[in-house]
């Protein structure tokens, strides 16, 4: 719809509105009822609108008023304005996983990825066939990252707060003792001393050899013996599963269902051994930058990475950035 430029032709979405109803009306007391408004409120829109379009628009024949040239020029016009209007102005309608398209980036631990794939692909092609995923390294800061959309969500341990950007506490875990079938540790009982004195390999990005099952043993007056620091998880099992070190490996909470973050363990045959001291579990969340909180696609994505590491579980609520899996890093 064209307005011409007068004192009165300031764009208006209200005098769109008016002009469809008074044109499919063609009559002020129905356009008003219409609208859920006065007969005078209406009459006072229509002499808006005759200013600003300088036609009469309706005009009366005996007990009707009828629409002039220029009014049934822009029936349709006004019509289809208030429809893509109300499309603009209403919420989003739901998403329909089979028309997306695209790849989503995702930041995580070598581990948690390793957990994620498999799930995120099974739930790709029953639901979403025409996505694709990309899995980066930790490797940059998560807030930045996820402002800058270099990546579309970060998952594992949360340890940095970013006021801007969203996070869902997915799942807790414990972490236990993961050792090769027949390991000395695997014969009697696993004691704070016995696991001290093993051999360890630490998991850490920054090369740390400490983390907090070091400072549990220290409040026994116990120190570990670290021989090597790796920077992933899954390498550092693979080790495990060749050598005799330890290496700590994340599980579900007693009672909780198997995590699929144990699964790489399991398969590698790494017997898992519950650790005699009090170690703080691990929160395992995702990160997000508030502009994806409404878009349906990225919803799918978050349902989808829910689904793989909390099998029915919704939800979420606001916070920080992201790292690792537990231990130093």
């Amino acid at each position: 719809m064209m307005l011409v430029n007068s004192p009165d032709s300031a764009l208006d979405a209200n005098l769109a509105i008016a002009l469809d109803a008074l044109l499919a009306e063609q009559s002020v007391t129905r356009a008003a009822a219409r609208l859920h408004t006065s007969p005078a409120a209406m009459s006072r829109t229509l002499a808006r609108l005759r200013r600003t379009l300088q036609d009469p628009l309706l005009v009366r024949a005996g007990q009707t008023m009828v629409p002039t040239p220029r009014a049934l020029a822009l029936r349709e016009e006004a019509a289809a304005v208030v429809q893509r209007l109300g499309a603009l102005l209403s919420p989003g309608t739901g998403v329909d996983p089979a028309a997306l398209r695209g790849t989503f980036t995702l930041q995580t631990a070598d581990l948690v990825g390793a957990a994620l794939a498999p799930g995120l692909l099974r739930l790709a092609g029953r639901e979403a066939p025409g996505v694709s995923f990309r899995l980066r390294a930790e490797e940059w800061e998560a807030g930045p990252a996820l402002r800058d959309g270099r990546i579309d969500l970060e998952v594992g341990a949360i340890d940095h707060v970013d006021p801007e950007t969203q996070v869902e506490e997915l799942v807790s875990l414990r972490m236990v003792a993961a050792v090769r079938p027949g390991h000395p540790l695997t014969a009697g009982p696993l004691t704070p001393a016995r696991l001290a004195a093993a051999q360890h390999v630490a998991v850490s990005r920054r090369g740390r050899f400490t983390g907090p099952l070091d400072s549990a043993l220290a409040e026994q007056n116990l120190r570990r013996r670290v021989s090597i620091v790796l920077p992933g998880h899954l390498a550092a099992m693979a080790l495990a599963a060749r050598s005799d070190v330890v290496c700590l490996v994340p599980a579900a909470l007693p009672g909780a269902a198997p995590s699929p973050l144990t699964d790489d363990a399991v398969a590698l045959g790494l017997h898992l051994l519950d650790i005699p001291l009090p170690v703080p579990p691990v929160t395992i969340g995702m990160a997000w930058h508030p502009r994806h909180a409404a878009d349906r696609a990225h919803r799918w994505l978050r349902d989808a990475v829910r689904r793989t590491l909390r099998p029915g579980a919704c939800g979420g609520t606001g916070g920080s950035g992201g790292a690792g899996i537990g231990g130093p890093s």
